[in-house]
């Protein structure tokens, strides 16, 4: 790595660390004006004035906003998230098992999604404005154009209704078998690769279009060099930076599906404990949830940009 692309990563990174700070303040400003009050919720309709404000007080939810803050982030350096406010559990026990589950979907989808993606991607960049190509435009469009409940709902009605090929509910505890792996991620896993595939589909199509109208690939036609070198040798090694962008963005959508995703199939992740944490207005958990998708999307899109600097000639210094 020379001095050039030493400097360009390390800008990059920062600009990903000015963002997270940017986050920081935009999540605690956001939970802390949510409506609603833990304290009325947990002592009910009926409670007396002094009831709440002791409960308040006992939560510290009396101390001044920027008190808070500061208590919080010095938390979060430390790796202490707080406990919950219904619960009094530390928030960190948690997220744990529920974070692992997000990850085992999330990871599921990225096995099924990047593979047929970049497959299907190239092929409609090699063989663009065919009937291939066309039917494959129409398809990614409709998919892109539907709203992720809409089709996780239809795939429910259709798959677990209709047909009962796979369950309707995705619960992981009943769990004994290869078998039983996949039918209950068959569902989940398969509604989210779609999505992603076909916004994936579409921009490496793009990339990969651009590079085979660069001048040099169109040299190398000229010289009858086979179709499959050309790919291999020419193409994917220039393509590696706008791919893997494309990759990563679609990766980085996940994390709004997943939300409707784990919500309308009961998956016990991470988005579901948020959403039924946004209803209890349980703010240590929301904070932490959120937090940890906005990391998780900046880690990323900052890879996806570094790959996109090492891969460039001039990012080298060339």
């Amino acid at each position: 790595m020379n001095a050039r692309l030493a400097t360009l990563v390390l800008r990059r990174v920062g600009a990903a660390l000015c963002s997270l700070l940017f986050v920081v303040v935009a999540i605690f400003v956001l939970t802390a004006a949510l409506p609603g009050d833990v304290a009325d919720m947990l002592l009910g309709q009926n409670a007396t004035p002094d009831a709440t404000q002791a409960l308040r007080h006992a939560l510290h939810l009396d101390q001044p906003l920027w008190l808070r803050f500061v208590h919080w982030c010095g938390g979060m350096l430390r790796g202490d998230a707080g406990n919950s406010l219904l619960t009094g559990r530390p928030v960190s026990e948690m997220l744990a098992p529920r974070l692992y589950n997000s990850l085992l979907l999330a990871g599921a989808t990225t096995l099924v999604a990047v593979p047929l993606a970049l497959v299907l991607g190239l092929a409609c960049a090699t063989w663009r404005h065919t009937v291939f190509d066309r039917v494959m435009t129409v398809l990614t469009l409709g998919i892109v154009s539907v709203p992720a409940f809409l089709i996780a709902t239809v795939s429910v009605f259709v798959f677990a209704v209709q047909f009962r090929v796979v369950p309707a509910l995705s619960d992981i505890r009943s769990i004994h078998s290869v078998g039983q792996f996949f039918l209950t991620f068959a569902m989940p896993v398969a509604t989210l690769a779609s999505i992603t595939m076909a916004q994936m589909i579409r921009m490496i199509r793009a990339c990969m279009i651009d590079v085979f109208s660069a001048p040099y690939m169109e040299m190398a036609v000229i010289k009858g060099v086979p179709p499959v070198r050309i790919m291999l040798h020419h193409a994917l090694p220039n393509a590696i930076g706008p791919v893997a962008n494309a990759i990563a963005l679609s990766l980085s959508s996940l994390l709004g599906g997943v939300v409707v995703i784990e919500t309308i199939f009961n998956y016990p992740g991470l988005a579901q404990l948020m959403v039924d944490s946004v209803m209890s207005r349980d703010v240590p958990i929301i904070q932490a949830c959120t937090l940890l998708f906005c990391m998780t999307y900046l880690f990323l899109t900052t890879l996806a940009d570094i790959v996109a600097l090492a891969s460039v000639p001039k990012g080298r210094g060339a």
